[in-house]
């Protein structure tokens, strides 16, 4: 995809100013927030899906979360998770600023492989990570036990700027992408699409 068509592609929904403060905010701690592209398409699949309870893996300073919660319906409840305090406190001044109410946000903080095992098996609509790269495979497992059948789940970044497609590429992080591409490919439970938007999207329908 050429740039003036990236461009028109991430430009096609604006953000209003809640958004783009929370990116201003996202940048300043230096934790690049999904881009409006990405942002659109998580909005979409809440909105698809219905659903009223989404994990994100991820929760930055809230970008994706806005848009995750701006698809699900009014009862819809978020849980994010994020070891760093500081991220949680900026994505509540996202909420706060967008009129979110408390009840509908649920912020963990904690490494995301001890606090998934915690929650309940088959009762998620949408699953979106956006976080260690090198620990997507072990995400995968924990996102497709959480998920209720037709349930997604949804990673970011899974493109690397286009070193997957580089066997020159085996850095650690760039070695779990392709790891995790691979395996929700083979799994006969997964129906997977990658969508070029932002630095690529992996979205996989859970069918049993």
């Amino acid at each position: 995809m050429d740039g003036a068509l990236r461009e028109y592609v991430e430009r096609y929904l604006v953000e209003d100013e809640v958004l783009l403060a929370a990116r201003a905010r996202a940048e300043a701690l230096g934790c690049p927030p999904v881009g409006a592209g990405v942002g659109a398409a998580l909005r979409f699949l809440a909105a698809a899906l219905r659903a009223r309870a989404v994990v994100e893996v991820g929760t930055g300073a809230g970008v994706g979360s806005l848009h995750l919660l701006s698809g699900m319906p009014a009862n819809g409840v978020l849980t994010s998770i994020d070891v760093q305090p500081e991220h949680q406190r900026a994505a509540r001044v996202a909420f706060a600023e967008a009129g979110v109410a408390v009840s509908r946000t649920r912020l963990i903080m904690g490494r995301a492989l001890e606090v998934l095992p915690r929650l309940t098996d088959g009762v998620y609509d949408l699953v979106f990570v956006d976080a260690v790269k090198q620990e997507y495979p072990k995400y995968l497992v924990e996102a497709v036990r959480l998920l209720r059948p037709g349930g997604v789940v949804a990673f970011g970044d899974v493109l690397r700027h286009g070193r997957v497609v580089d066997p020159a590429h085996r850095d650690p992080d760039t070695q779990a992408v392709r790891e995790v591409a691979r395996a929700v490919r083979d799994d006969d439970r997964l129906v997977p699409v990658i969508l070029p938007l932002g630095d690529g999207l992996l979205v996989a329908a859970k069918t049993d």
